[in-house]
């Protein structure tokens, strides 16, 4: 019998860890007066967080409370809990309304006071915030990790080849480090991604990037075009972690489309519809105004897939005219705090709006007859400076000539 008891403990004990989060924690935390034991938490993506543990002290408890907020967050949330007799404690916490970033960390410590007035806090327990509603499988490759749950074998190594590829092409313009890891969470399709997203809080994009966390999502479908997808998609995003990790914290002041500019021309195959998009929209006349998209791009998806081309069209010319120097320059000027239009003209010498009227001129070939004036202005100057001598000579001559009429009268 005493077998059959052992047996069913341990069926118990797994099917605990398979409904819970296995915390990085002993099972048993003591802070000062109190011991936090068996720290669990039930995730229901996007719906609910279930916090559970018990704690111990041998002094009464008069009140707890559990405080935790995303590691990339600074406030900090907190929520009274009831304490059982045997010192159980639960919450539930919406986060259909109170989200977190998916694949993010929360960290999460209990506040306890006793009887006699003292309170305690308990170590931090840090768990990560998962999408669990997938199957999700994974490859590592120097510290790149991509998880999908659609495709074969074959399909995760593809991606991190793609992974592999940009950043091949990210070394060209920006420092790539990869001493702290790159998780990339392939979605079998946009559906699946932008549900994702708005349970996290975010909105509208064919892919999205944490830079802080170092996380990627993409969707791609396995299939024969699954490569040139992986490869257009996963160098974008991984662009943007990449420059959070070059410029630190002058990554949050730089202008959204000069990073959505950069991450743009890192993808191994550009968008070919990006050209028709801007060649229509130049015909009539509506192009965006890249001042306006200093702060973020358009919410409705024309303008802003509009704003995406004209972004990387816009850097591209940028880098053409003034080298990866001149990006430098840039990303460093915006970094310090210029603001948008004044940024360009401390690096580059140029105003953002006259920066913008040059590409429209060169790369959109609008206004045609400025071009070409601006084009010949150092000719035209040199020739009225070769004919500027024997013109003032010859009004000389006949300012003489009238001087000697009159003096013969």
């Amino acid at each position: 019998m005493s077998h059959l008891r052992k047996l069913i403990f341990r069926v118990g004990m797994i099917l605990l860890m398979l409904v819970s989060i296995p915390l990085s924690t002993p099972q048993a935390q003591t802070q000062g007066g109190i011991v936090v034991e068996n720290p669990t938490v039930a995730i229901n993506f996007g719906q609910t967080l279930t916090f559970s543990a018990k704690i111990k002290s041998s002094i009464p408890i008069q009140q707890v409370s559990l405080l935790f907020r995303g590691v990339a967050e600074e406030a900090t949330r907190v929520e009274s809990v009831q304490v059982a007799q045997d010192g159980s404690v639960s919450l539930t916490y919406d986060v259909s309304q109170n989200v977190f970033p998916p694949f993010g960390s929360i960290v999460f410590w209990f506040q306890a006071t006793l009887t006699d007035g003292q309170t305690y806090t308990s170590s931090p327990i840090t768990f990560p915030y998962n999408d669990n509603r997938f199957p999700w499988r994974e490859t590592t490759r120097n510290n790149v990790t991509v998880h999908w749950y659609a495709g074969d074998d074959a399909f995760g190594s593809t991606a991190l080849d793609a992974a592999a590829k940009g950043m091949l092409v990210m070394n060209e313009f920006i420092q790539t480090s990869l001493t702290e890891p790159v998780n990339i969470y392939i979605y079998s399709n946009i559906s699946d991604l932008q549900n994702t997203l708005m349970l996290g809080g975010e909105e509208w994009v064919g892919g999205h990037a944490s830079p802080e966390i170092g996380v990627v999502l993409v969707a791609v479908a396995p299939g024969a075009s699954q490569a040139i997808e992986m490869e257009t998609e996963i160098p974008h995003e991984l662009a943007h972690v990449m420059l959070y990790r070059s410029l630190g914290s002058k990554y949050k002041n730089q202008p959204t489309w000069l990073l959505e500019g950069m991450a743009s021309m890192m993808e191994l195959y550009p968008n070919p519809d990006y050209a028709r998009a801007m060649e229509i929209a130049s015909q009539n006349n509506s192009l965006l105004a890249f001042e306006n998209l200093c702060d973020s791009f358009p919410a409705d998806a024309g303008n802003a897939f509009l704003a995406y081309a004209q972004s990387q069209s816009f850097v591209n010319y940028i880098r053409e005219t003034y080298g990866t120097s001149g990006l430098g320059r840039l990303t460093n000027s915006y970094g310090d705090g210029f603001p948008c239009e004044l940024g360009a003209t401390n690096a580059l010498g140029t105003p953002l709006s006259q920066l913008e009227s040059r590409w429209r001129e060169n790369v959109l070939g609008q206004n045609v007859v400025g071009v070409a004036t601006r084009n010949l202005s150092p000719f035209i100057l040199l020739m009225l400076l070769v004919l500027v001598v024997p013109i003032w000579g010859g009004i000389d001559m006949l300012i003489q000539r009238r001087k000697r009429a009159s003096q013969s009268k």
